[in-house]
């Protein structure tokens, strides 16, 4: 491990600020390109969640994962053909459910051990000589030049009093604080889906169907009684307008590193500072019916676990973290220690509390935490889960149409994973009782381009600044990229791109793109997604009439974003996950130029679990509404029904409702075509 070398003003070509997973696969990259690199890490340990718990790679399409990326989940495979590393279990009694290399041709492995994480950053370090600076935390300041627009970063400071001057940095922390503090333009929270025409982003109550409470819980301290005050981390001020803009960011948890071994495992204590009320939604909860325990218990190497958030009351610590990303160091430092007593209070609340069901507390304490893991915390690591902080505004934003087949023209690297956001708040809905809000988690996409764009600043802001993690994208598109393999792969190009700007002696958004792609490409890093990518959409430009399309209707009820089926219109199109009868509704309103009588046919992709009896609500001119039930899996039908021909004013409303119907509705596009026209 290499030393903290005190000293008052230090030099590099690059300058890397957070040994994430992000920041060691930059170093490691500006290594081979022969540039001289410091990477200060402000913690005493280097991997940020790789190596804090987070053994189960969430990636979703491991062949959107190439470069350092991928040779460091290669490296993991390598350490466990080691026999020595076996100590707890057998190679061969090890089941990952199939995330080790279990497929013919796979040379990497996609579970790990924290220590095993380490260990393998740790080679890396010592083989390409890397300087790390431990325990170094930015004093929030920088020293820039602004005698040119954009600025430039002269040199960061430390609260312990060096200055790291360099010609390129890279802000690879989960916290964006490099960024923020060199006066790049950020957000913090979710944007509104008007923002960037999105439908998944924002207060998302109609959506949050996984993660969920039980139905009917009381969230008052004395059952029934308001005067009595509400439970603990119930939000008074939620849960806000759907699709609204908010401050709230999703929730944060530590990725426990468990093990059912015996001479291995730390029975789950009660801790110090217990707060029996904050458990009290818990135990009502399985008093309401719950029935399973409330984690992913993912097997890793040596008898041990990733233990990740499950069920409407687990570990995400919800609503307990809006504050975090611009706390300061301090205020971080209690948010952390919170977060830890509460999920050592949940784990002992679930082994022993006596209102626990016997089977659910029989189950969750034959485990514990790991005796060799995170030692000098009896097994707690430091690391809390940072899900989502700050988010650099670039000039390009990615966003859910990106993530859903908009494809960018100067990636960096693929991501493929659903897009993915933990509840942010509990509230009291309008029959009083208690409800998550937040989880949103839709996929059915390939792997996609990030932009170069969004790794680096606005073209007038700072010249010599990568920013890999908190990267420009909206929250929902942020929840679908914000998995450490991404990171990693763009930790690398962060590095190979600073390279060339330095030789090439030009801005970080003047970098030559074909000359980044093409080493990129060289260094094995995967820029176009080369399986089966989706039917493309009908063009709406080249249909006949007005198209309104889902993505400028309204919508009630957890309707889910899909591109899947082909003979769709537009990019993509809504169904209802043959859930949540009689709560969903899509309110397609077209303005109109011209009062009149128009033709109104519905459109949307046709398929075998479709619903054959979509209920559809035309609304004419004198109010009165007429009422169709559409047959959605007749493939006869070729995805359209002609409803008829209406009288409308200035607009034309027309509803597609869930209720009563007996499979997936979908809701994809409306067309009016004025009735003497011919109709495509």
């Amino acid at each position: 491990m290499s030393c903290t070398r005190a000293a008052e003003s230090e030099t590099a070509d690059i300058v890397i600020y957070g040994g994430t997973s992000a920041g060691i696969a930059a170093a490691v990259q500006a290594k081979r390109m022969g540039k001289s690199v410091i990477v200060i890490e402000p913690s005493n340990r280097v991997g940020g969640l790789t190596t804090g718990g987070l053994g189960q790679t969430d990636i979703g399409n491991k062949s959107a994962i190439g470069g350092i990326a991928r040779e460091f989940y290669e490296d993991i495979a390598a350490y466990y053909e080691d026999d020595s590393h076996w100590k707890w279990q057998r190679r061969e009694e090890y089941k990952s459910g199939g995330q080790s290399r279990t497929a013919a041709g796979e040379t990497a492995m996609w579970t790990f051990e924290p220590s095993a994480a380490l260990s393998v950053y740790q080679d890396w370090i010592d083989e390409h000589q890397i300087r790390v600076d431990y325990g170094k935390r930015l004093d929030r300041s920088v020293v820039m030049t602004t005698r040119s627009i954009p600025a430039r970063i002269i040199g960061i400071r430390m609260e312990s009093g060096e200055t790291y001057h360099a010609r390129m940095f890279i802000d690879a922390t989960y916290e964006g604080d490099l960024m923020a503090a060199a006066g790049v333009s950020y957000t913090v929270g979710r944007e509104a889906n008007e923002q960037y025409g999105e439908t998944l982003n924002g207060v998302q109550t109609k959506m949050a169907r996984h993660h969920q409470l039980r139905k009917g819980i009381d969230p008052y301290i004395v059952p029934g009684d308001p005067n009595s005050g509400l439970l603990p981390h119930i939000d008074p001020d939620g849960p806000g307008e759907e699709g609204g803009a908010d401050h709230r960011v999703q929730a944060y948890c530590f990725r426990m590193c468990l093990t059912d071994h015996p001479d291995n495992r730390i029975p789950f204590d009660k801790p110090e500072g217990y707060e029996p009320l904050w458990y009290e939604l818990l135990l009502r909860n399985y008093e309401a019916g719950e029935n399973s325990a409330p984690w992913i218990n993912s097997g890793m190497p040596n008898r041990k676990t990733d233990t990740n958030n499950r069920l409407g009351f687990s570990t995400d610590f919800i609503g307990q973290n809006y504050n975090y990303p611009e706390a300061s160091y301090e205020e971080r430092e209690a948010i952390i220690a919170k977060h830890r007593l509460y999920q050592q209070g949940l784990m002992w609340t679930l082994a022993n509390h006596p209102r626990m069901p016997e089977t659910i507390r029989n189950q969750v304490s034959r485990w514990g935490m790991c005796k060799d893991e995170f030692e000098s915390g009896n097994g707690w690591q430091e690391q809390l889960y940072i899900r989502e902080a700050r988010r650099m505004v670039s000039d390009f934003v990615m966003t859910q149409k990106h993530c859903q087949g908009v494809a960018v023209n100067d990636p960096v690297g693929l991501a493929a994973y659903t897009m993915d956001s933990h509840n942010q708040q509990r509230y009291v809905d309008e029959n009083g009782h208690v409800r998550n809000e937040g989880d949103v988690q839709v996929g059915g996409f390939p792997p996609y381009g990030i932009s170069y764009r969004s790794i680096v600043p606005k073209n007038r802001e700072v010249s010599n600044l990568f920013v890999p993690v908190c990267l420009s994208a909206s929250h929902i598109a942020f929840g679908s990229i914000r998995m450490e393999p991404v990171f990693m792969v763009l930790g690398q190009s962060s590095a190979t791109a600073a390279a060339i700007a330095i030789d090439d002696r030009v801005a970080v958004q003047e970098v030559d793109y074909s000359k980044l792609s093409k080493r990129l490409l060289d260094d094995q890093q995967v820029l176009q997604h080369a399986g089966p990518k989706p039917h493309p959409g009908i063009d709406p430009n080249k249909l006949a009439g007005i198209i309104v399309d889902n993505a400028d209707a309204t919508t009630e009820g957890g309707w889910t974003t899909s591109s899947s089926t082909p003979q769709r219109v537009g990019m993509d199109y809504l169904h209802d996950a043959n859930s949540g009868k009689g709560e969903g509704v899509v309110r397609y309103e077209a303005k109109l130029k011209q009062p009149g009588r128009y033709q109104v046919n519905l459109r949307w992709p046709v398929f075998s679990n479709r619903a054959s009896n979509t209920l559809v609500i035309v609304t004419d001119s004198d109010g009165d509404a007429h009422e169709f039930r559409v047959n959605q899996r007749d493939p006869q039908t070729e995805g359209q029904a002609n409803l008829g021909e209406f009288d409308f004013g200035n607009s034309a409303i027309v509803e597609i409702r869930n209720a009563d119907t007996d499979g997936y509705v979908i809701a994809d596009a409306v067309q009016l075509i004025p009735a003497k026209a011919p109709i495509e």
